[in-house]
């Protein structure tokens, strides 16, 4: 892919599945990666088998529903190479205790629902608000947001999950409308059924089936997949393409 070699990309969320898919297709492109994660373990160790590699990787513990931890994250990345160029946001919180009780709207808990909009909303802000001013400082950059099939699709449960992704979608909107002009991208990957290790823990075998069975592909998707996707649209061949949603989900669901 063009435009990536140098660039200055802090991934949010890339311990683990896709965000660490991400990091690793990114530096083999030749950008700079900055690994952000609230598993600072993790992280550092997506950052060491880059940097084993020959790549350029740095990693930072940071809790995306913190706004100083937001913050330092883009100042970290500024310190060590000099500007940001690109943010993929992916962290998310999946655990049983708030994804897997995010049920219906009615039933679910006033903590389940706040806490899915501090984390998938809110820190998504975040991030954005602090990374905007540096690019703005370089020139311009490029955002990826990520969020999921049911704010296309929708569900019978998780709503709290779904509203906040959808929140998403409408913050990525006004970030290509407000700086398009300033060189500013901002676009959205709605990944499907992809087989990270989050993935086979919150979804049972026949929930799977399920999912595979409307998917128009031979295979569940892979980690790799997005990662293919996201280095795409924050690369220069991607530079035309702005205040999108790119589903990369199998033809999942046709649109």
């Amino acid at each position: 892919m063009r435009g990536l070699t140098d660039k200055a990309v802090i991934v949010a969320g890339g311990a683990s599945g896709i965000g660490a898919a991400t990091a690793r297709r990114l530096a083999e492109e030749g950008a700079r990666v900055m690994v952000g994660d609230l598993d600072g373990a993790g992280a550092e160790k997506v950052a060491a088998g880059i940097r084993e590699r020959g790549g350029d990787a740095t990693s930072l513990w940071f809790d995306i529903a913190d706004a100083d931890a937001c913050r330092d994250l883009v100042a970290a990345t500024v310190d060590a190479y000099g500007g940001v160029d690109g943010l993929f946001n992916v962290a998310a919180d999946l655990s049983q205790n708030t994804l897997g009780r995010d049920t219906d709207l009615v039933d679910v808990p006033l903590d389940v629902w706040r806490r899915s909009l501090e984390v998938n909303l809110t820190g998504y802000f975040l991030t954005a608000r602090y990374a905007v001013p540096a690019m703005l400082a370089s020139g311009g950059g490029a955002i990826v947001n990520t969020i999921s099939g049911l704010v296309l699709y929708g569900d019978r449960s998780r709503v709290s999950y779904g509203a906040s992704k959808s929140g998403v979608v409408a913050m990525s909107k006004h970030i290509a409308t407000r700086w398009g002009k300033e060189n500013i991208r901002c676009n959205v990957v709605a990944p499907g059924m992809v087989l990270t290790e989050n993935n086979k823990a919150m979804n049972s075998e026949d929930d799977r089936r399920a999912v595979f069975d409307m998917l128009r592909s031979p295979r569940f998707g892979k980690p790799e997949d997005i990662a293919a996707a996201v280095s795409f649209l924050l690369s220069e061949d991607g530079e035309w393409i702005n205040g999108q949603v790119l589903p990369v989900n199998g033809g999942a669901g046709l649109r």
